[in-house]
């Protein structure tokens, strides 16, 4: 290992993490406490409770904050010694530019196996986690999920699949405007739902059976039959509905909590799967591996648009880079809109390639430069 690899690697990687902490203060703290408001604020969640969760939630911000704390660090790293004449006296001792560069590639290697590792074991544990813990609030507290104006789902009742609920006020043991689209659990897809209505509702709750128990008042039921006819139905006073919060094991894994074994199980075996949904399983897949490889992407880009950065004395190179790593997490986050694999795995992977492409291209004009 020669001088120069030693020197670079080592501000490169202690960059990286002075970024990655300013990164996860100013990122990480304002995504966590969005997270936990619902435990910590709308619940009034134990304290041991929302630590665990804070716990839970944090490497969904390091999947963020390490490639573009990385991506900082070489444009810190490299801007600055562009700045003092540095790469300009290793050029003439010999050195290419793309050999200096050697430890950046080296890094961003190690960092998007690091991503990976965190991407498909522990993420989705993490999230699993973090809804396993929201669930044993709701078992503790059953009455903090039905806040005013917050939109809750998943729940089940007699019989029934509550996917949406919305209280407009609440009043002590009262519930004004209550408003939820139930499905039969043991329906097939095609079936119809039900959206209802109710003017008030009294809010009784089972502690010992972790229940609510709903007592409906002038109450409105519409459903939509498969020919597209709707049928309406109205009740001074309807029979309680009852939530039951008792049984984790019946409420929905959401996809991005599941395993690569259990999503790959799930396309595999599952007959009644619907396509839209396959797609964006299959999509969830994908992302874990081409988000995984943001650092080895970015070590392309970012050594030669510190230098051009520099060299023209002003802040384009720099907001470039920005720019690309926005627009990096933003092309991954609208792969979810394509309703085809193909088109999902093109719009996921091409953010890599545009960026070893302009990072080539970038560095051969560099060595002529």
């Amino acid at each position: 290992m020669r001088i120069s690899d030693r020197y670079i690697g080592k501000q490169v990687l202690v960059s990286t993490l002075y970024a990655v902490l300013v990164l996860g203060m100013i990122l990480g703290l304002g995504n966590l406490f969005r997270q936990i408001k619902p435990l910590l604020v709308d619940q009034k969640a134990p304290l041991e409770l929302v630590l665990r969760f804070v716990l839970s939630v944090l490497p969904l911000s390091l999947i963020y904050i390490i490639p573009w704390g990385f991506l900082s660090a070489v444009l810190l790293v490299f801007g600055r010694l562009s700045l003092h004449q540095e790469i300009t006296a290793f050029r003439v001792a010999g050195v290419s530019l793309l050999r200096l560069a050697a430890p950046v590639f080296v890094i961003g290697i190690a960092l998007s196996g690091l991503s990976l590792w965190l991407n498909v074991n522990v993420v989705p544990g993490s999230r699993a986690d973090a809804q396993r813990l929201i669930y044993e609030q709701a078992v503790r507290d059953p009455a903090s999920l039905l806040k005013p104006g917050v939109a809750q789902g998943d729940f089940k009742g007699d019989g029934v699949d509550i996917q949406k609920m919305l209280i407009e006020a609440r009043k002590g043991d009262w519930l004004e405007g209550l408003h939820f689209f139930i499905m039969p659990i043991d329906a097939q897809t095609s079936a119809a739902g039900t959206y209802v209505h109710a003017a008030r509702a009294a809010l009784k709750v089972d502690r010992e059976k972790s229940q609510l128990r709903l007592k409906l008042e002038d109450a409105y039921f519409e459903t939509r039959n498969e020919q597209g006819k709707v049928d309406m139905a109205f009740a001074e006073r309807a029979e309680p509905l009852v939530i039951d919060l008792k049984n984790p094991k019946t409420r929905k894994v959401r996809m991005n909590a599941m395993s690569n074994e259990q999503i790959r199980d799930e396309i595999a075996h599952n007959t009644e799967l619907h396509p839209d949904r396959k797609v964006l399983m299959q999509t969830e897949l994908s992302s874990r591996y081409s988000f995984s490889l943001a650092c080895f992407s970015f070590a392309f880009i970012a050594v030669p648009l510190a230098l051009q950065a520099r060299r023209r004395d002003n802040s384009h190179g720099l907001l470039l880079s920005l720019l690309i790593g926005t627009g990096y997490f933003l092309m991954v986050m609208l792969a979810d809109q394509f309703k085809t694999n193909l088109g999902a795995t093109i719009m996921l992977w091409s953010p890599n390639v545009a960026c070893i492409l302009v990072g080539c291209l970038l560095f051969r004009r560099a060595r002529y430069s």
